[in-house]
């Protein structure tokens, strides 16, 4: 089995995985939500997250794991066992995961893995590779044919970026990597040349 480097604290990564042999791993609705509410419970206290894309067999996430200084430790959920004695991001996705599969497994009564393998996670370490990897994962949408119109997707973080309302998301940083929300949005509606990070492209 390959050896997933650890989520380090205070750098960014890009994780992302899918369905077990590229099955669905979202059926309905609720399932995105469900998901979504997981991810607040689990991911929120010990990361900072910058974008987002669920797809029905597939899924984004570009975040920031907190310094240990930045975690406070009477938000930090683990998981219905006992404390551990170090707060591991890793083990805090793997937590999500396996809570996740759990209760798919549970409403369709099916059995074994849901995800494929260990989640993957990429080390995002410049500025033009975190500002085209929000537009790829906003894009990712468009770019299996599920719609031509990015903004228009319901499961991504796009549509919450560039609106008003009360959000988990680092909005104040993620507009101030691209100048405002005007240069957000225009970058958004032009084609980006995504030719560094092709390596992994989740077909």
């Amino acid at each position: 089995m390959e050896v997933k480097e650890p989520l380090s604290f205070g750098h960014c990564y890009h994780v992302y995985n899918r369905g077990n042999n590229s099955a669905p791993i979202f059926f309905e609705p609720e399932n995105y939500y469900h998901f979504l509410r997981l991810y607040a419970k689990y991911i929120h206290p010990i990361a900072d997250t910058y974008a987002w894309c669920l797809l029905k067999n597939h899924f984004h996430f570009l975040i920031r794991v907190k310094d240990l200084a930045e975690i406070d430790v009477n938000k930090f959920t683990y998981s219905k066992h006992d404390k551990p004695k170090t707060i591991d991001a890793s083990r805090q996705f793997s937590h999500l995961f396996n809570a996740y599969t759990q209760s798919i497994n549970k409403r369709y009564q099916r059995t074994g893995s849901l995800f494929e393998s260990r989640f993957e996670r990429k080390l995002v370490d410049n500025q033009q590779y975190f500002n085209n990897l929000i537009y790829y994962i906003h894009h990712n949408p468009v770019h299996h044919g599920i719609t031509h119109n990015a903004l228009l997707y319901p499961w991504s973080s796009y549509a919450t970026i560039i609106s008003e309302k009360p959000t988990l998301l680092n909005r104040q940083a993620i507009l101030e990597a691209y100048g405002s929300k005007a240069d957000f949005v225009a970058y958004h509606e032009q084609e980006q040349d995504l030719t560094g990070i092709a390596d992994w492209v989740i077909e």
